[in-house]
């Protein structure tokens, strides 16, 4: 079935649609492919979605059984479940990563969060993951800390593709690009190919809103009112002005006519948080040519049903979303201060799940030893 409505609309657009969410369960069903056939173009995993995945039904027994008969541990189940998965994700999705020469067609797996602040162990995680999926439609997720920025470059270096994940503020977005475009350069040193690697940056959106909409409720007056549920929007409009600064500059040209794509925005966390707003907010005031939009299934199904015409809305905006954040300054209120605290805590929620997942599959494990199968 074809995209057709809001949903045909927005991909008319130039906003290419990514599915926030993987599961054994929609890889043997074929709910997958029949996403792709509504216009889906790419997958985006966290641990969270893992973690969910594998408490939920019964899709993962068979496999638990085989690696607790193998004396497997619990780390080299996760490595071995989540790989197989992306693996087979990036199978379904390969027909458009060939009609879109590469563009598309992408399944995104993340180290594992607990290697957040260690730039070695994240390149070399990012190195096993790449080999061990083995699919060129595959992205490695790597978190924009501190010491994940040396690890960008580092391993598209190598060749391998990266989604830049967990980008809150415009200063790290930046650090983000120029990464980008050291790594670029130095695979081109290193005589890869760049034709054939891909990258997207993923800025959060929603939950910056979640973080500065409390604020604005303590300070009680209407500006504050008035300004609730725009910051996100404002932020990431402004991170587009960004990027569109970088595909300015000689630096990306050289690279551009290497054969060079360009990392694309990518805006994540697009579900809403807050039932007041709408509930296809953060896909309909950030459609603009180029951009990646990853949504949860919930967030897919409003914008097919009731999603906005595609007009651009963000080509153009920059100004007055500079404007909006600096009246949320003259309240006390920085987003750049904010997005520390978020991505701090967006690792910290991965580092839980991952824990959850563990968890979760060591019980799976042992109860497959113990002959059980409900031990999920």
């Amino acid at each position: 079935m074809a995209p057709s409505g809001p949903l045909a609309r927005l991909i008319d657009a130039g906003v290419a649609v990514w599915l926030d969410d993987l599961s054994r369960e929609r890889l043997r069903t074929g709910n997958l492919a029949e996403l792709v056939e509504r216009g889906v173009v790419g997958v985006t995993t966290n641990p969270t979605i893992f973690a969910s995945a594998i408490a939920a039904g019964d899709a993962y027994d068979a496999q638990l059984a085989e690696l607790a008969a193998q004396g497997a541990d619990v780390d080299t189940a996760v490595f071995t479940i989540t790989t197989d998965d992306v693996r087979a994700a990036a199978d379904v999705l390969r027909p458009v990563h060939e009609r879109t020469a590469g563009v598309d067609g992408r399944v995104s797996i993340e180290v594992d969060p607990r290697l957040a602040k260690d730039t070695a162990a994240t390149v070399a995680q990012a190195k096993a993951l790449w080999a061990a999926v083995d699919r060129p439609n595959v992205l490695i997720k790597i978190p924009a800390t501190v010491e994940g920025l040396p690890a960008i470059t580092a391993v598209l270096a190598e060749g391998i593709s990266v989604n830049v994940t967990l980008i809150f503020s415009l200063a790290r977005y930046r650090a983000v690009l120029d990464a980008f475009v050291a790594g670029l350069e130095q695979a081109r040193a290193n005589g890869h190919d760049l034709t054939t690697v891909a990258s997207v940056a993923s800025f959060f959106v929603s939950r910056v809103d979640a973080a500065v909409d409390p604020r604005l409720d303590a300070i009680g007056t209407p500006e504050a009112a008035e300004l609730r549920g725009k910051a996100a929007i404002a932020n990431a409009r402004l991170a587009y002005g960004v990027y569109q600064d970088v595909l300015a500059e000689d630096r990306w040209a050289a690279l551009a006519a290497a054969g060079a794509r360009p990392q694309r925005p990518l805006w994540a966390s697009t579900g809403v948080k807050d039932p007041a707003y709408p509930d296809t907010l953060y896909v309909d005031e950030l459609v603009v040519a180029g951009a990646v939009n990853t949504m949860p299934e919930k967030t897919l199904d409003a914008v097919a049903d009731h999603g906005g015409d595609g007009t651009d809305t963000v080509t153009g905006t920059q100004d007055d979303a500079a404007r909006l954040l600096d009246r949320l300054v003259a309240l006390g209120i920085d987003v750049d201060d904010v997005a520390v605290d978020l991505e701090a805590e967006g690792v910290s929620k991965f580092e839980a799940s991952w824990a959850q997942l563990l968890a979760k599959v060591s019980e799976g494990l042992q109860g497959a030893r113990d002959g059980r199968t409900d031990a999920r």
